[in-house]
C-alpha cells in the first residue's frame, strides 16, 4: 500500500531523463527539484492552491461548528421529531452525491453562485456524517456533567462550548481531518460549477496538468505529490486522536 506513494514521491524528486526505469529506483538518482520549479509554468499553482485553501478552511471550520451544534442538540435537547428528524438526515446518506448536483446546481445559479468558490463550500456547510459522530460522542459524556452546570446557572452554549467541546478533542480532531481532506480533494464539485481559470481548485489544475504536460510526467508527479503530502502529514501528526475517537463514538447508542 505505501510503495506506490514511495514510488509517487521518488520519481517527482528524479530527474526526467532518469525517471521509470526498470527496474523501478526507490531513491532519486538524480536529485532535483526542478519538477516542482516547473508545475507553475503550466499551470498557475500557486492560485488554485490558495482557492483549494480557502474553500477547506472555509467548509472545514464553517461544517465543524454546525454539526457540533446539531449534534449537541441530537444528543442533549428534547424536542419533538427528534429521532424522526435525525432518520430523514441519517437516510440522506444513502442518496449518492450525483443524484443531487442538478437540484444543488439550480440553486446555486438562482442565488447567483456558479463559478464562484461558495457553490463549493456553502452546500458543505451541512455534514450528516459528522453530526451523527458528534451525536454519538456527545452521548458518550456523563450527563451528570451538565447537570451540575445548570445548578451553576449555565446555559446550553456554555455547556457546550466550556464542556462537551474541550472533552471531545478526539472527535473533534477526526472529523476536522476527514472534512478537510474531501473538500481538499473534491474534484466532483469544482468541476460542475467552475468555469473560470482564476476559480479552479487543485484537483480540476491536477487534471489539467495530466492533459497537457506535453510528455513531462515527472511534472505531473511533482504536482500531485505537493497536493498529497500536506495532508498526509496532517492526518499522521493526528492519528492517534483520529484511532481514540473511531474507537469511543459508538460506546453509547
Amino acid at each position: 500500500m505505501v510503495a506506490p506513494l514511495v514510488w509517487l514521491i521518488v520519481q517527482s524528486l528524479t530527474a526526467e531523463r532518469a525517471a521509470f526505469s526498470l527496474p523501478p529506483g526507490w531513491l532519486p538518482r538524480p536529485f532535483t527539484v526542478d519538477n516542482f520549479a516547473n508545475i507553475d509554468g503550466l499551470i498557475p499553482f500557486g492560485r488554485m492552491a490558495l482557492n483549494s485553501l480557502q474553500v477547506s478552511l472555509i467548509s472545514t471550520v464553517g461544517s465543524m461548528l454546525v454539526s457540533v451544534l446539531a449534534g449537541y442538540a441530537f444528543s442533549r435537547l428534547r424536542f419533538r421529531g427528534r429521532q424522526a428528524i435525525l432518520l430523514v438526515m441519517l437516510s440522506a446518506l444513502m442518496v449518492p452525491v450525483q443524484t443531487t448536483v442538478i437540484p444543488v446546481f439550480v440553486l446555486m445559479r438562482n442565488l447567483g453562485l456558479v463559478d464562484h468558490l461558495a457553490a463549493l463550500w456553502l452546500p458543505a456547510l451541512i455534514n450528516v456524517f459528522a453530526i451523527f459522530f458528534f451525536r454519538q460522542y456527545f452521548n458518550t459524556i456523563p450527563r451528570e456533567l451538565d447537570e451540575a452546570a445548570r445548578i451553576d446557572g449555565a446555559s446550553h452554549p456554555w455547556i457546550l462550548f466550556r464542556i462537551i467541546v474541550p472533552l471531545s478533542g478526539p472527535a473533534l480532531a477526526a472529523m476536522t481531518i476527514l472534512a478537510f481532506e474531501a473538500s481538499w480533494n473534491n474534484y466532483f464539485g469544482p468541476l460542475i460549477f467552475l468555469s473560470s481559470p482564476q476559480h479552479m481548485t487543485l484537483p480540476i489544475g491536477l487534471v489539467t496538468l495530466q492533459a497537457g504536460q506535453g510528455g513531462s510526467s515527472v511534472v505531473v508527479f511533482a504536482a500531485i505529490t505537493a497536493v498529497v503530502v500536506p495532508v498526509m502529514v496532517v492526518f499522521l501528526a493526528f492519528q492517534r486522536s483520529f484511532a481514540a475517537s473511531i474507537a469511543s463514538a459508538g460506546i453509547r447508542g
